[in-house]
């Protein structure tokens, strides 16, 4: 089998705010806004240069989905966001204003802290070492 994982859904409480955090905070490409009619949008971010998967951002369309919103993961860090310069995406970010709940620090695998989204969903930004 060849296979690949294409997108991952991420739900949002708004198209717009969403595309303007992952396009402006995080620095990631808006790949597509498909308007699908009835208020629902097609919406694909991905970081720079990436090749393989992509968030689906995906406005909650009921009171169910809205519960969900920032805590997909019950709270444990549940996106990975790979950097090639771990203290060059750290400064951006913060500079505006991703919120980053601990300090940097080096693991056996590289350098990491885990930041929140403008949801409350858990990342960590990531520096393999190779």
């Amino acid at each position: 089998m060849n296979a690949r994982l294409g997108l991952v859904a991420l739900l949002v409480r708004d198209y717009d705010e969403a595309i303007a955090f992952y396009t402006q905070a995080l620095g990631f490409d808006l790949l597509e806004d498909t308007d699908l009619g009835q208020g629902k949008r097609w919406v694909r971010v991905a970081p720079p240069g990436a090749r393989e998967t992509a968030l689906l951002l995906a406005q909650a369309s009921d009171e169910a989905q809205a519960r969900r919103v920032g805590d997909q993961t019950g709270g444990r860090v549940g996106f990975f966001l790979h950097t090639d310069d771990f203290r060059r995406d750290h400064a951006a970010m913060r500079g505006h204003g991703v919120r980053f709940l601990e300090a940097p620090r080096e693991e056996a695998y590289g350098t990491v802290a885990v930041f929140e989204d403008l949801y409350g969903n858990r990342w960590d930004l990531l520096q393999l070492k190779h």
